[in-house]
């Protein structure tokens, strides 16, 4: 008879935290997703409105002294905050809850169903799985997750059935929950192309408020073939939310980073050593800026620490979209900025695979190619 092989990147007794989340008997938390945390470290206060907001509408904007302004707010913005929330994006309200519906149905599966998904690589077009790498993580995080690519090659789940392509146009008409859940390659196809178009705007602010040409991150980064991973995250109620964590603090690869979530919060974001609930604005998109950004512009802006907690009472989900360079790319310090330059060179898949294959703590990943200075 034959053997399935040990799958590298999740233990045997693999178990989402969904089915244990789902468990009658669950009363308390096993020990193995319990943090040892200082209560002071999980204080977090409101922003009270002091999360920059950028208005994409003026960024696109064929009225030049509207356009310089909305750029001046996004360099405020990636300089003080390295996070920020975009307005009047194009994203429909219909589509972004399509897609957060969408996702729903594949953490629905039997855990059999998911299995087939699991991955064998961090590098896996598809890759489904529990906390962040079971293999690696001393103490689970209480969340499930699926990650795709979708560019510069799109990819999509054989299951559930709609997760299978259909070649036709969507009518907006028609975005019920059965259409979606029939229709979910459509759906992320547009999706993450709105992104992108999102994404090659900001760049291009970020590119001019760094002195450099307006399309040179896109050149220097091959964006048109560039890695676009989608991942979708499930943190469902826990009965000990105050000795769980969803995702603990770190900073994410790639340039930057834009996600939404299902009106649950959850977010947080550290800034000036504190840290902030997220409180977005709704129908806004929430961007964060990445650690190739840091290096791409030599610690100018700095990559955010976020992590993210979970509750008691309802399920939060969370669609999060990073926007790397090509995987080949060597991402250094633009040269006009290397003066005197305070990162190494390392191509976007030797940095990835090291990040995903090792415990999410912080920002040591990003240490690997920190220059230190005496």
């Amino acid at each position: 008879m034959a053997t399935t092989a040990p799958n590298p990147l999740q233990p045997p007794n693999f178990r989402s935290v969904k089915s244990l989340s789902e468990s009658s008997a669950l009363i308390s938390i096993p020990s193995t997703y319990t943090f040892a945390t200082d209560p002071i470290q999980l204080l977090a206060f409101d922003p009270k409105h002091s999360i920059p907001i950028i208005d994409f509408s003026l960024l696109t904007s064929s009225n030049p002294r509207q356009r310089s302004k909305i750029i001046r707010e996004l360099d405020q913005a990636c300089q003080e905050w390295g996070f920020f929330m975009v307005i009047n994006h194009g994203v429909t309200e219909s589509l972004m809850k399509g897609m957060i519906d969408a996702c729903r149905g594949f953490f629905d599966l039997t855990e059999e169903e998911k299995r087939e998904f699991q991955g064998t690589d961090v590098l896996s077009p598809i890759r489904c799985g529990t906390s962040f790498n079971a293999t690696v993580d001393q103490i689970l995080f209480w969340r499930d997750f699926l990650k795709v690519f979708v560019h510069p090659q799109f990819c999509s789940p054989s299951k559930p059935a709609g997760f299978r392509f259909h070649s036709h146009v969507i009518p907006e008409d028609e975005l019920c929950f059965d259409y979606i859940c029939c229709h979910y390659s459509e759906l992320c196809l547009e999706y993450t192309k709105i992104i992108r178009k999102v994404v090659g705007e900001l760049l291009r602010g970020i590119s001019n408020n760094l002195g450099l040409e307006e399309g040179y991150i896109d050149k220097a980064m091959n964006m048109d073939s560039g890695l676009q991973i989608l991942t979708a995250n499930l943190y469902p109620p826990c009965p000990q939310p105050e000795e769980a964590m969803g995702m603990p603090p770190h900073s994410d690869h790639g340039l930057l980073t834009l996600f939404i979530q299902n009106g649950v919060g959850g977010l947080q974001v550290q800034h000036k050593g504190k840290w902030f609930d997220v409180n977005p604005t709704p129908n806004s998109i929430l961007v964060n800026t990445g650690d190739h950004l840091e290096v791409l512009s030599n610690g100018k802006y700095k990559s955010v620490l976020h992590r993210a907690v979970v509750n008691n009472k309802t399920t939060r989900m969370s669609l999060v979209v990073t926007n790397g360079p090509s995987l080949d790319t060597v991402v250094e310090p633009a040269p006009k900025l290397s003066h005197p330059p305070m990162y190494v060179g390392m191509t976007y898949k030797e940095y990835l695979q090291h990040q995903q294959g090792n415990k999410l703590d912080g920002k040591t990943c990003l240490d690997r190619v920190r220059i230190r200075t005496m």
